[in-house]
């Protein structure tokens, strides 16, 4: 078998390498898959640590780019669009007046919906002791930032450049978790309207739907692996 222009190095429950999965979907560009075994470390062994120094998912090399190798999924969906999405399906090109726009979301999702979903997740479900406060703290918080985008959401139809862009799809994955995390503490349409039609949008579109299938099929498989 003829090697993919990329490969993706990801975790089949772990949220940030299927925003980096629906991109590439959406942008029509051929990539493998390895699933990182985090059970067994070895997103800490050394052979994993050549191509991720951090010790986590995602990180994706460009075959045809001299085995060109990106960490962090942020910077994978930039480097992506830079390189591949030169008609700009899903960004807007430099120099547009809302690529820093773009840059914007990209970074609060990073720096607020994720760590702060993560964490909730983390006191919710794994921590060892569990910690209202923390609890409380993190969930709030991802009450707020679903705030933020309903209020901007509200008003227009997409984050920027009035289309999908990879601003959009970034917010998906852990969005998709909200059930998980609040169970009926939280409804998701009926608290945050806006934010909740424009996440099934995007959900809808083929390249994204692709991936959440397929994120639906290994993380199942998983399961049953984990089970047996």
């Amino acid at each position: 078998m003829s090697q993919k222009h990329f490969t993706l190095w990801t975790h089949h429950t772990g949220v940030n390498g299927w925003r980096v999965a629906f991109t590439l979907n959406e942008l029509g560009l051929e990539y493998e898959s390895k699933y990182v075994d985090l059970e067994s470390r070895e997103h800490k062994g050394p052979d994993y640590l050549k191509i991720n120094p951090n010790g986590r998912v995602p990180a994706l090399i460009d075959h045809k780019n001299g085995d060109y190798t990106v960490w962090e999924s942020a910077a994978i969906l930039l480097y992506l669009v830079d390189k591949y999405d030169k008609e700009g399906r899903v960004s807007v090109p430099v120099g547009h007046p809302e690529r820093h726009h773009l840059y914007q979301w990209l970074f609060f999702q990073s720096s607020g919906q994720g760590p702060y979903m993560g964490q909730a997740m983390w006191f919710s479900r794994y921590h060892s002791e569990r910690i209202p406060s923390a609890i409380d703290r993190y969930k709030n918080e991802t009450k707020r930032v679903l705030g933020v985008l309903d209020n901007v959401l509200s008003e227009r139809e997409w984050l920027v450049g009035g289309k999908m862009t990879v601003a959009d799809i970034s917010f998906v994955p852990w969005n998709r978790g909200l059930g998980v995390l609040f169970g009926e503490e939280l409804d998701f349409e009926k608290e945050f309207p806006a934010t909740f039609k424009w996440h099934n949008k995007i959900l809808a579109s083929p390249g994204v739907k692709a991936g959440s299938d397929e994120q639906i099929r290994v993380a199942a498989l998983f399961n049953k692996q984990k089970a047996a």
